[in-house]
């Protein structure tokens, strides 16, 4: 007698979509598309700094990102266009008995200017978390991207034993590699306090900023306070910078003081820190 199959528990998930573009449309960059699917959305554009930079602001209702969910968000920025994404607060992976997911894919054409700011990601302990980001840049294209990733919980007390990150950055430019990195850490892995790890420090963050600088600024860059540890190096064609820090608090502001120096240098605009940040 075959005997009946068990009732399988109900496990909802949210499978979001985000699709957004821009346009140059005479002195203003204009959002041209906005599509949605799920719990993922854009507020109002606004225009905190004149009419040529176009700001959104990524959000996702749910309290946070759980087992089984999947995140996917596009931007197309079209020539000349210059947009500016960020986050309202904190992203949260959960703990989960499965994987969740967020693929971003940035293209940005001639011209374009695409800053990728998003306030920092704090996977929990047991999350299984796992982000992926290709940015396609053509032609004189400018990008400014960064990530602040904490493990764990620290102000609770949480130490990230169990569960894993897995996380990849891809940058192109006309096909052409600029950047490729992989990242696998697991909970309570030796790296999360190897000195060639990340040192006992549970937030780690990166900035990449396209164009190169001269000995002066970097000196000057580098001269920036830093709660934790940090550093920056100029490649061909890239600024990198790394930070190692015990809060995402200090890593974000450590970011946020490159970024004022940083944008000016190599983008060519003042930078003016979106009102969102304060909040």
């Amino acid at each position: 007698m075959n005997a009946p199959l068990p009732t399988p528990l109900f496990t909802p998930a949210w499978h979001a979509e985000l699709e957004l573009g821009y346009a140059r449309l005479g002195d203003t960059t204009r959002p041209v598309l906005r599509r949605h699917q799920g719990p993922l959305r854009v507020q109002k554009h606004l225009y905190g700094e004149g009419p040529e930079v176009c700001q959104h602001i990524i959000v996702h209702p749910p309290a946070g990102i759980a087992g089984g969910d999947s995140l996917q968000i596009s931007a197309q920025v079209a020539d000349n266009a210059w947009a500016q994404l960020t986050s309202p607060g904190a992203a949260k992976w959960y703990r989960a008995n499965c994987r969740a997911s967020q693929h971003v894919q940035l293209q940005v054409a001639p011209g374009a200017t695409l800053e990728w700011l998003p306030q920092e990601t704090i996977v929990y302990s047991a999350a299984q978390a796992e982000l992926s980001t290709q940015i396609e840049l053509s032609g004189d294209a400018q990008l400014c991207y960064w990530d602040i990733i904490a493990l764990g919980r620290p102000a609770a007390g949480e130490r990230f034993n169990h569960g894993y990150l897995s996380a990849a950055l891809d940058i192109r430019r006309d096909g052409q590699w600029l950047w490729h990195e992989r990242q696998r850490i697991h909970g309570d892995d030796r790296l999360l306090d190897s000195p060639i790890g990340l040192d006992g420090y549970p937030v780690l963050a990166t900035l990449i900023i396209t164009g190169e600088i001269d000995s002066e600024l970097l000196s000057a860059c580098r001269a920036l306070p830093c709660q934790g540890r940090g550093d920056l190096t100029q490649l061909p064609g890239l600024v990198v910078a790394r930070c190692l820090s015990h809060e995402a608090l200090h890593a974000r502001a450590w970011l946020i003081s490159l970024w004022q120096i940083l944008r000016p240098a190599l983008l060519g605009r003042a930078a003016v820190p979106p009102r969102i940040w304060n909040t």
